[in-house]
């Protein structure tokens, strides 16, 4: 394992170790809450800010940071089969639930008041038993037991409610074409070792893509798994 790709698996699951105390700035039911409430609380704000960042970095907070794709990744070691990749369904799920927070914040008069610690003690999420539960059971059946059922990285393929907003992000850089850090290809290098499309903890068919000359993609993750385990230098980072 090359030194970025250390730095990367230590940094994503130092993320999921801490993943009890920030549960909340990445809930998509307290946002709901505070809606109710009119209040701006801390998952809207995170919410907002991933977005602003896919504008340059694409999806890279899912590669890099996500507490959820650490503790996927850590599932790798017990199992690594690839999945198929369902695109509709998280935007079935997705869709209803901006709807219903766009429709809450009207209805309570919009709303009046920022506050990034709503409903955290002293800024920590879990605090008591029922916080304490409500964690490990979306731990269990929203991202350990998919991964397990349906492979590597179910959460983000089928049910994370916070990929659409990087999503989204992308393709209206990619609709303006200013800079960002994206993956490139050179397919005259590809060996055709299939090392790239072996590794990805996204499944994707990278070995396609390269041979396609089309690098882009929306479950890409820009974790940079092919770049370093590429021997040819065929997959590189840019900014461009």
């Amino acid at each position: 394992m090359k030194k970025r790709q250390k730095l990367r698996s230590g940094i994503i699951l130092f993320s999921f170790f801490l993943f009890p105390a920030i549960f909340y700035y990445l809930s998509p039911v307290v946002i709901i809450r505070a809606t109710l409430n009119g209040v701006v609380n801390g998952s809207f704000i995170v919410f907002v800010l991933l977005f602003i960042s896919s504008l340059v970095l694409g999806r890279a907070y899912c590669g890099w940071v996500c507490p959820a794709g650490g503790c996927q990744e850590a599932i790798f070691l017990a199992r690594d089969s690839k999945i198929k990749r369902g695109k509709l369904l998280k935007w079935v799920i997705w869709i209803p639930w901006i709807a219903s927070i766009i429709y809450l914040a009207i209805n309570a008069g919009g709303y009046k008041k920022i506050d990034f610690l709503y409903e955290t003690t002293y800024g920590f999420s879990i605090s008591n038993l029922q916080s304490s539960i409500v964690y490990f059971l979306v731990l269990l059946v929203l991202i350990v037991l998919p991964s397990f059922i349906f492979g590597k990285r179910s959460f983000c393929h089928h049910l994370c409610w916070m990929a659409e907003f990087m999503i989204i992000g992308r393709k209206i850089r990619n609709l303006f074409g200013w800079s960002s850090l994206k993956i490139i290809a050179d397919k005259e290098k590809c060996d055709h070792c299939h090392t790239c499309i072996n590794n990805c903890p996204m499944s994707l068919p990278v070995e396609v893509m390269v041979n396609d000359n089309k690098m882009e993609n929306s479950d890409c993750i820009l974790c940079g798994t092919c770049v370093d385990g590429c021997e040819y230098e065929a997959i590189k980072f840019s900014i461009s």
